[in-house]
């Protein structure tokens, strides 16, 4: 199964395909603690979602999954233009960059606003 099991021990960060009752049910005899992406129909019941780690881990999915969605629709990376693994690796380290410029750029913005409303 794919996920980050090394970030926290005996949890485990599943995309929302991993959201099935059989799923669920081997992790958690396994003595992991699922953290799925939930769907409409969820398999996680509320002895997972009650808890803030819950909560949090979901709002960090959320940050990360709006840089790759930006990567993707505004940096051009939903299809690569290049042929090569070297050459379409550094196109996604040059839309990094750009996002992160981009990041910054609005902090910074956001910075001088609150300077000029403290004055």
């Amino acid at each position: 199964m794919r996920g980050s099991g090394g970030t926290v021990p005996g949890r485990w960060e599943l995309i929302r395909g991993y959201d099935t009752w059989e799923c669920v049910r081997v992790m958690r005899n396994r003595g992991v603690t699922p953290h799925v992406a939930r769907r409409v129909h969820s398999a996680m019941d509320g002895r997972t979602t009650r808890h803030a780690g819950y909560r949090a881990s979901q709002k960090v999915r959320k940050r990360v999954e709006e840089v790759f969605g930006w990567m993707k629709t505004v940096g051009g990376l939903r299809r690569t233009r290049y042929r090569g693994v070297e050459r379409t690796g550094l196109a996604g380290y040059s839309v990094a960059t750009a996002y992160n410029l981009a990041r910054m750029a609005n902090l910074v913005a956001c910075e001088r606003t609150r300077v000029a409303q403290a004055v």
